[in-house]
């Protein structure tokens, strides 16, 4: 049997794996037969190297198959949502609901925050006694009564990327292509949904950093799924700047909750609205994108939506309340604010800067035993094209003590910037 040292220099020079000897590395990282520093090395030999379709597509299967996957025929069409990684990205706790009020029913597989970007199963555990360590039967039973499940990987599911995941976010290898297709796709894939809509984020709060990068992953994805029989839908959005105002796990409950009472940031409310309706259309609710828009459109303004959330929240045992009320969220002791060193309008919030900066303040890891903090985070209280005056409070950071703060907001005043003159709009979402 080729051994994982073997696999490593095979990698490491260049070479194409074949299908069996991707199947055995698999294995390996699941038994334990490979090391987490051989994993590690791994990565970065492919991180450097790259991955011909064939490679990414065994990887994405064999890790998909190495534990158990979900028949999720009797819930009926089931659609499923995921983004790539962004700053402040709290989507899927609005598109769940939305979709799921409409008629749509969503099981959604998530994960942790990776590297800068945040993640919806931190954000999901800022909510009082909400479980997302659920059963595979567990989540079936939500998705029957509720329409809508999140919950985390479990151990029968994906267990080979559990185990990458968590290395990739402490080895500086999470920006790479064929290493986001197969731990994306293998979740997807393996969670069951047989619909799935892709929103790939590129600039520099992304792991892609241009818009030609995120083309090239979503059509990689868009064939890992198409071969594997399901429906895709691929956007690609811009992650220049945070995404809303609010980055940082409670902080963003509390957002994407606003968003559901359509009192949120129209940024978020916009890309929601566009994800819910290309769900839609593949779920068979609406036959095309006008009608999907509308039923979004009126399960958010009935505030259908919202109660299909507070009913998820019960139903995985969590505290409906922080729902109905988001000041009983978790609250951080030390509010730090953010003034602008200069007068003139802000060209650019860097995404990765807030990222960054929230990470310092608790709200991410770095390392990968470390908990988060579900209080600490950034709320943004001016964007880019407004204008402010030099001294003008521009950001708030949240954090559990002052040295946490003072760092993340040291972070967060560079983020911005400020010039003469109203910035260009950012870049529209693109379908592919």
């Amino acid at each position: 049997m080729t051994t994982p040292v073997e696999l490593i220099e095979a990698k490491k020079r260049g070479r194409s794996l074949s299908e069996g000897e991707i199947a055995a590395l698999v294995d390996g990282v699941v038994t334990g037969r490979m090391s987490e520093a051989q994993a590690a090395a791994f990565l970065m030999a492919v991180w450097f190297q790259g991955m011909s379709q064939e490679e990414v597509t065994g990887l994405t299967l064999a890790m998909a198959r190495s534990g158990r996957m979900l028949d999720l025929s009797p819930l009926g069409f089931c659609v499923d949502k995921h983004s790539t990684g962004g700053v402040g990205d709290k989507t899927s706790l609005v598109v769940g609901p939305l979709v799921a009020a409409a008629g749509g029913t969503v099981v959604k597989m998530a994960g942790r925050g990776l590297g800068h970007t945040g993640g919806t199963v931190d954000k999901l555990e800022a909510i009082h006694g909400m479980r997302v360590d659920l059963s595979v039967e567990e989540m079936l039973d939500v998705a029957s009564r509720v329409g809508l499940v999140i919950s985390g990987q479990t151990e029968e599911l994906v267990p080979a990327d559990r185990v990458l995941y968590a290395i990739r976010d402490v080895t500086a290898t999470v920006d790479s292509a064929p290493l986001v297709a197969s731990s994306v796709m293998s979740k997807k894939l393996a969670a069951g949904a047989h619909g799935i809509v892709i929103d790939v984020k590129y600039g520099v709060g992304a792991f892609m950093a241009s818009a030609a990068e995120a083309r090239a992953l979503g059509e990689l994805m868009a064939r890992i799924g198409t071969d594997a029989g399901r429906s895709m839908a691929v956007a690609l959005s811009p992650m220049d700047d945070p995404l809303g105002c609010a980055a940082g796990n409670a902080l963003e409950v509390a957002e994407a909750v606003r968003c559901l009472k359509n009192e949120g940031p129209a940024d978020v409310t916009q890309l929601c609205l566009e994800l819910s309706t290309r769900m839609l259309m593949l779920a068979g609710v609406a036959s095309e994108a006008d009608e999907g828009r509308k039923a979004a459109e009126r399960a958010l303004a009935s505030g259908q939506a919202l109660e299909r959330l507070v009913r998820m929240v019960e139903a995985q045992g969590g505290d409906p309340g922080c729902v109905e009320e988001p000041d009983r969220l978790p609250a951080a002791p030390w509010r730090i604010p953010v003034r602008a060193q200069a007068s003139g309008y802000v060209h650019q919030v860097d995404a990765r800067q807030v990222g960054l900066a929230c990470v310092a303040a608790g709200a991410g890891r770095e390392r990968r035993s470390q908990a988060v903090d579900p209080a600490a985070g950034v709320l943004l209280r001016c964007r880019r094209g407004e204008e402010v005056r030099a001294g003008d409070v521009v950001a708030e950071v949240h954090a559990s003590d002052r040295p946490r703060a003072e760092r993340a907001a040291s972070m967060v005043s560079a983020a911005f910037r400020i010039g003469a003159g109203r910035p260009r709009a950012t870049d529209a979402l693109v379908w592919l």
